[in-house]
């Protein structure tokens, strides 16, 4: 292709420029003609030649859009600032906002010319001065031309004044002890009649109390005069200039909306203020089109963050109701996931759409499959447990296999709290296994052998029922292990029939060889796991005393196995081949049946003296359980399974806990940082909800490794100590299936609420919150061992911390 002579007098316009790059039909095309024009440029700068200086800076700017350097252009912009004509100061502005930053020295220069402009007659000419200094302004240029900004706030021109709000907002993002200098300009900015000045100085208020907390208190008193412009948007007839899809400027009233849900936060006054407007709101904005439905949402999110009326929640709860019978995707989705934040500040009000939540876990859209099945999960009680269930193993049986094992998981822990009978407990979950089939958590099988063991009636009922199951299918292999432990703990009972038989249940004759042949092809089975294979090999040694005439064939099951090449295997099978030989007379007491495991379950009528309490945060549904008697040294073994070790352990002084809490294995640091959009529960202390609350206890910096931090945030509420979690990712993966486990000594109680989520969004664009209630009557020192699960690119990963440095203030 053919170039222009770039050595003419006149250089080339930017519009023949943009033509020639686009022209290029090659990247090294496209650089030759960038080259030979930034050539250009520069020659012209260096001769001074202020004739074609603005168009070449225009250039220059295109070019650095390409990604092309343009550092060179940066003092001739400052030269188009300072002159006269407006085309020049237009562009000059723009290169400065394009090619300059506050970390650049040379920025400094262009603020006596800011504030030449900014006095400037020209509204014009003052406008850009105010565009280009909400931009690249630096702290020193805010404290500067701080004055001056304040000055066109209150000029009577809306343009000037709509421009210096939103300069004012960049200016106290900045240096946010500017407070002083903007906020007596507000009150008059709210009696404005223009649009455009009303939605910034909303923006201006809300960014003032997210900086300053002083400005919360003193805004409050504009509730009034907010409520009286949101009343005047939805009663006013139709206005043109305002109009969108038949609603008078809906990006004022969401704006109000938002600034009224932090002015009304924890404020009984405030709050009272605003129920009338938010109900009118509620009741009066369409909501056949997104306009009206961006509205409402933002009205609910409100209703449910302030101290509003009982009713009022309750026609929040029922708008994402309506949401959710909505056919666009997008609004079924945020009426799920607004739902799942709020069900437990009104959990009856949400109870009520119970089904149309469950018909969204057919939904096609994993998005919103997800978001149902953990709204379904938080909805669970005592009442609804059984439906649930039911519910629960249909969706089971036709998801996707990524959801298995979170709904299994959750199944698991609903039916701990929530199980109206043992043995409904054992067989849902068993259905809940074979439904599930391998992806299944290795917890979950641990926890269902401890629910077997617990329940001596049941012992001989589930051993027969699993026996039926792995008969004709050994394919599922948490389904098996359960199995393969009952079996060879208590696979003798239904064979002599030592267990009460119902009049619907299946009568079928099981002999002894049966059952080990039935373990003895499990061991075999080239698909069966190593961890499997432990289990069968286990279990074939109990019954090798409880089925006599099956010891030589166990005994010769261990022989051949004693030369196996897995080392575990091997070393067990050496073991057991020494109890049939020279350890015979022992065997019997080696292999004797484990003692009943101790329950962890906790009931309403448990009121018995525990050692310890602990929380697990991986349930929607913030499902607690209290350990007994345990030694200190499983305490981690305790977080990891909710039923374990036998009754026969006891701790012989309370105080030992102590003595895990003082190990040296984690170490802990504090740092000061904010946490922000928690909603919270009417019947839950003020705390719960406070998005940017303030507390005068230090916070805490718990885990900050491999991109995961999370913090604790302490606020003192009558005799309860509220610690509020947060989780940030500030890695490029998001991290998933995150759960929260904590335990603290016998003399304080422990609650755990539900997390926002289990999924924490990459490169710190979301996070989890959690609130930690503990209760400490005796006012002892705090002390607290956590442990965090989550998956990394698809890696299961844990962090363990010891938190005995808590801050002084959150035990007096």
């Amino acid at each position: 292709m053919k170039f222009p002579d770039l050595s003419m007098s006149n250089p080339i316009r930017l519009r023949d420029l943009i033509r020639q790059i686009r022209s290029a039909k090659t990247a090294a095309e496209e650089r030759a003609v960038v080259q030979k024009e930034c050539a250009y440029i520069r020659d012209s700068f260096r001769d001074e030649d202020n004739t074609w200086r603005c168009r070449n800076v225009a250039k220059l700017l295109y070019v650095s859009l390409l990604g092309y350097p343009a550092h060179f252009g940066q003092l001739e912009c400052l030269k188009l600032i300072a002159s006269t004509r407006f085309t020049d100061k237009r562009i000059g502005y723009l290169g400065a906002m394009l090619l300059l930053d506050e970390r650049q020295d040379i920025h400094v220069l262009i603020t006596n010319s800011l504030k030449n402009d900014l006095n400037h007659s020209n509204q014009y000419i003052a406008g850009l001065a105010l565009c280009a200094l909400g931009s690249i302004c630096s702290p020193e240029m805010s404290r500067d031309l701080g004055g001056e900004v304040e000055k066109l706030m209150k000029s009577s021109n809306p343009y000037l004044k709509k421009k210096a709000v939103l300069c004012a907002v960049r200016i106290i993002r900045k240096v946010p002890e500017q407070f002083d200098v903007f906020q007596n300009s507000i009150r008059s900015l709210l009696s404005e009649k223009n649009h455009g000045v009303l939605l910034t100085a909303t923006a201006l208020i809300i960014e003032m109390c997210k900086q300053n907390s002083q400005a919360l208190q003193i805004f409050r008193k504009l509730v009034p005069n907010l409520v009286r412009i949101l009343k005047n948007l939805i009663m006013s007839g139709y206005s043109p200039e305002h109009d969108v899809s038949g609603i008078s400027d809906p990006f004022l009233q969401v704006h109000l909306l938002r600034l009224m849900r932090i002015l009304g936060r924890n404020d009984i006054e405030a709050s009272e203020t605003m129920n009338d407007i938010l109900a009118q709101v509620s009741t009066n904005t369409e909501n056949s089109k997104n306009v009206g439905n961006a509205i409402l949402y933002e009205t609910v999110l409100t209703i449910m963050d302030i101290k509003s009326e009982s009713g009022l929640r309750v026609l929040a709860v029922n708008i994402l109701g309506r949401f959710l019978l909505n056919n666009d995707k997008n609004i079924r989705y945020v009426a799920l996931n607004t739902l799942l934040r709020v069900v437990h500040a009104d959990h009856n009000a949400v109870q009520r759409h119970r089904a149309t939540i469950v018909e969204c876990l057919k939904d096609a859209d994993v998005s919103i499959k997800r978001r149902a099945m953990e709204l379904c999960f938080a909805l669970i009680n005592s009442n609804n447990i059984r439906t649930m269930i039911t519910e629960m193993l249909t969706f089971l049986g036709t998801c996707e296999p990524e959801f298995k094992a979170d709904c299994t998981s959750n199944m698991f822990l609903a039916m701990e709290r929530f199980s109206p009978s043992k043995r409904w407990h054992v067989d849902q979950m068993i259905k809940v296994l074979t439904t599930a089939g391998n992806s299944v958590r290795d917890d979950i099988v641990s926890s269902l052998i401890g629910i077997i063991s617990s329940a001596p009636d049941l012992h001989g009922y589930t051993a027969y029922q699993l026996f039926k199951i792995i008969r004709n299918d050994i394919t599922q292999q948490p389904l098996v292990q359960v199995a393969l432990w009952t079996l060879g703990e208590f696979g003798d009972l239904f064979v002599s029939e030592q267990y009460q038989h119902t009049d619907d249940q299946e009568n079928i004759q099981v002999s002894e060889e049966e059952i080990v042949n039935i373990l003895e092809k499990i061991l075999n089975w080239s698909i069966s796991t190593v961890i499997t294979r432990e289990y069968a090999i286990n279990a074939l040694m109990k019954l090798s005393t409880r089925f006599p005439s099956c010891s030589d064939q166990i005994q010769s099951v261990m022989t051949v196995y004693a030369c196996n090449m897995n080392l575990e295997l091997q070393t067990r099978a050496v073991e057991y081949t020494a109890l049939f030989t020279k350890h015979n007379p022992i065997r019997s007491s080696i292999v004797q049946r484990m003692p009943v495991l101790v329950s962890t379950q906790t009931s309403n009528t448990n009121n018995e003296e525990t050692t310890y309490e602990q929380e697990d945060s991986s349930s929607t549904n913030g499902i607690s359980s209290v350990t007994q008697n345990e030694p200190v040294e499983d305490l981690f073994k305790i977080l990891d399974e909710p039923s374990h070790t036998n009754g026969s352990n006891n701790l012989n002084s309370h105080n030992n806990i102590f003595d895990l809490l003082n190990s040296d294995d984690q170490q802990i640091n504090t740092s000061s940082t904010p946490l922000e959009d928690i909603l919270f529960d009417d019947n839950l202390p003020k705390s719960q909800s406070n998005n940017n609350f303030t507390s005068s206890i230090p916070s805490m910096n718990v885990i900050d490794k491999n991109g995961l931090c999370v913090t604790f945030q302490f606020e003192k509420q009558d005799q309860l100590l509220l610690i509020h979690l947060q989780a940030t990712n500030s890695t490029q993966t998001p991290i998933k299936n995150f759960t929260f486990k904590a335990a603290v000594p016998k003399t304080f109680t422990l609650e755990l609420l539900p997390p926002t989520s289990t999924t924490i969004p990459s490169n710190n664009t979301g996070d989890i919150r959690q609130i930690i209630k503990i209760s400490n009557p005796n006012k002892e020192k705090l002390r607290m061992r956590i442990k965090i699960n989550y998956s990394y690119n698809d890696s299961q990963m844990n962090d363990e911390a010891e938190l005995n440095s808590f801050p002084q203030q959150c035990y007096n």
